[in-house]
């Protein structure tokens, strides 16, 4: 069955909000909010840690109506960056992950079956990009550069601040509601993977790319905020012993991302990983098992030993896979 989105064009932004007092950042000025909330706003997570350059740059997508693209590796926190931003602003936000599977019909819409008054009838059924350029909607493109070339096409017509989609099929020409607003997020810059991490992502048209108004890297974060950021998450670790741990988790990560940064290994520890870890370790209570369940069972078998000394350098404990556990073994 087709999926139906309620219509709310009327809706438009009635209040301020100082930036520092909303996100926890240092800027002082006001963005335009809604006083009231929809269906369609993200729910607020109270103890989402802000980055500021990459919240300056969502905030200029929302306020200033820039189209805004936000790099980075996986596991940083891109979407859900727009997301609790959009959820502070009441800001109605939608979320389309560009996996090969969707089409230009999908996103633009298609004839769909329906019953009216007991009676199969063929109606057009209209996608999800029409409906959000109709209302104050802040549409999100994630894994943007994975999509397929016809949707890229068709994503192409609505980067213009000004642009309007036209339904050949309907002959309709849409125009933008003026609080219409359009992210994407996306592991590489367009050029293609050069990682092997990516695997699936395209090069984007270069005269696409262009027309995103501002590109922002999230990289991943320092040692003091990704553990305030676990803590926040993992409440149980939220102590002293915990803190320690947590911190030595994070350092291991770090060895990874320099490990692969130097070639040494081919697979890192994003935060979202490390969320992972500690919350096995609370389960598990088992730093090692917790550790290997986690992120070691992920990687390639060559790559192991190298990784159990990581561990080893950071927590003075030896995994399965040490090489000092691998000769006794043998």
């Amino acid at each position: 069955m087709a999926t139906t989105y309620n219509n709310f064009s009327k809706n438009t932004p009635d209040i301020s909000l100082n930036v520092g007092n909303t996100f926890g950042i240092d800027a002082d000025f006001e963005v335009p909010a809604f006083a009231e909330a929809n269906e369609y706003v993200p729910d607020v997570d109270d103890t989402y840690c802000f980055d500021k350059s990459t919240t300056l740059a969502i905030l200029a997508g929302f306020s200033d109506n820039r189209r805004v693209m936000i790099q980075g590796l996986h596991g940083s926190g891109k979407s859900t960056h727009i997301e609790q931003v959009a959820a502070r602003l009441n800001w109605p936000c939608v979320r389309i992950n560009l996996d090969s599977h969707i089409s230009r019909l999908d996103l633009l819409g298609k004839d769909a079956i329906t019953l009216e008054k007991d009676k199969q009838v063929t109606k057009f059924q209209e996608g999800i990009l029409p409906w959000a350029i109709q209302n104050p909607t802040a549409l999100v493109f994630d894994e943007y550069d994975a999509g397929r070339p016809d949707v890229m096409f068709v994503i192409q017509r609505v980067l213009e601040v000004d642009g309007r989609l036209t339904l050949l099929d309907q002959n309709r020409v849409l125009t933008p509601n003026p609080f219409f607003r359009l992210f994407a997020t996306a592991n590489t810059v367009g050029l293609g993977d050069s990682t092997g991490l990516y695997h699936g992502t395209q090069q984007i048209n270069q005269g696409q790319m262009d027309r995103w108004q501002i590109v922002s890297c999230l990289n991943y974060l320092s040692v003091e905020l990704e553990t305030k950021v676990v803590l926040s998450k993992v409440k149980g670790l939220d102590n002293k012993k915990g803190s320690e741990i947590v911190k030595n988790m994070i350092e291991l990560a770090n060895l990874t991302r320099e490990g692969f940064k130097n070639g040494d290994i081919s697979n890192l520890m994003s935060p979202r990983t490390v969320i992972s870890w500690a919350e096995n370790y609370q389960i598990f209570s088992d730093l090692v098992s917790s550790f290997e369940l986690s992120f070691l069972n992920k990687c390639d078998e060559t790559e192991k030993p190298i990784i159990a000394e990581y561990f080893q350098r950071c927590f003075d404990q030896e995994t399965s896979d040490s090489i000092s556990n691998l000769i006794d073994q043998d």
